[in-house]
């Protein structure tokens, strides 16, 4: 959990306090009003481009950065990547299907999910919810469509992941696994949310949460996405 980060909606907490970097003004006003309409989110701030997002993240510390991918001075691809790497919140990318390469750069940084820009007012609300609840995986149509898109290889085009761009992951790295995060990680693989995977693996939520939690300690992952595309590119 992200410095400053509450229990959370659903659970009795605080609001989730979220910080929007778009570098398109109305578009931006546009999502801070139908943030602000959610009482349970708190717009703590506004950025109009990837530098001034990741400085604006050090200094509030908000639980959620809501980012543009194509920005000015530092698009939101590397913005994303500081923002993780530093702790300071989840991300939440704000993205298009035709943007194949912002999208991947985005996962690999360490997003927390992904939202289409044109998405409904009550969509981008329970997204926010979600990934603030470290659901990770948001509105599964969206979530199963990139997982398929990089995952699979094309001719022409290098499987992803591994430990170096354009390399196949080695299955080896599943080794740390047990059977039931095994399974775990594949139930992840088809963009399932935690209570989904309670479903299908007949165990608590509260369970399902701790064994995402120790599949991405021990592969190194830092957002369930990534963990997803990886089950997918291992085939379990």
């Amino acid at each position: 959990m992200a410095p400053g980060t509450g229990p959370g909606p659903g659970t009795g907490g605080a609001a989730v306090r979220v910080l929007v970097a778009e570098d398109q003004k109305a578009v931006r006003a546009g999502l801070v009003l139908i943030l602000r309409s959610a009482p349970d989110i708190e717009v703590v701030g506004e950025a109009g481009d990837g530098e001034a997002a990741v400085r604006m993240a050090r200094e509030l510390r908000p639980d959620l950065v809501l980012m543009d991918v194509q920005m000015p001075v530092m698009d939101g691809v590397e913005a994303t990547r500081r923002v993780v790497a530093e702790g300071l919140a989840d991300v939440l990318v704000l993205t298009t299907f035709d943007l194949d390469a912002y999208v991947f750069g985005a996962l690999r940084a360490g997003a927390a999910g992904f939202l289409l820009k044109n998405t409904e007012a009550r969509d981008l609300i329970e997204a926010v919810r979600t990934v603030a609840r470290g659901e990770g995986l948001i509105a599964p149509a969206v979530t199963r469509r990139l997982i398929a898109e990089f995952a699979a290889p094309r001719p022409g085009r290098p499987a992803r992941g591994g430990a170096r761009a354009g390399a196949a992951p080695d299955p080896g790295v599943l080794a740390p696994l047990t059977r039931r995060e095994r399974e775990v990680l594949s139930c992840l693989g088809e963009g399932l949310s935690n209570a989904e995977v309670a479903v299908r693996l007949d165990m608590a939520e509260a369970t399902v949460k701790t064994h995402v939690s120790r599949v991405l300690g021990k592969l190194g992952l830092r957002s369930r996405v990534q963990a997803a595309v990886l089950a997918r590119e291992l085939g379990v």
